[in-house]
């Protein structure tokens, strides 16, 4: 195949791939601002306490294992 024909379909990918994140965006933009939005969390954290004794949020169990992750720094 020709370079600038590979080159050419290479950015073609990208432009489309670019105007369907847009499009995308513009909705859940439009989503937000209706109020529309509805978000669920899958994860599986276990709520923290504050020194106060409030529960504040919740925290990943990822987080949780971060010192063992990077050796215990």
């Amino acid at each position: 195949m020709n370079q600038k024909l590979i080159v050419g379909l290479i950015l073609a990918v990208l432009v489309l791939v670019s105007v369907v994140q847009a499009v995308q965006l513009y909705g859940l933009k439009d989503k937000i601002s209706s109020g529309t939005l509805s978000v669920k969390s899958t994860s599986s954290a276990a709520p923290v306490a504050s020194s106060g004794g409030k529960q504040i949020q919740s925290v990943p169990s990822s987080v949780k294992e971060l010192p063992s992750m990077v050796g215990g720094c």
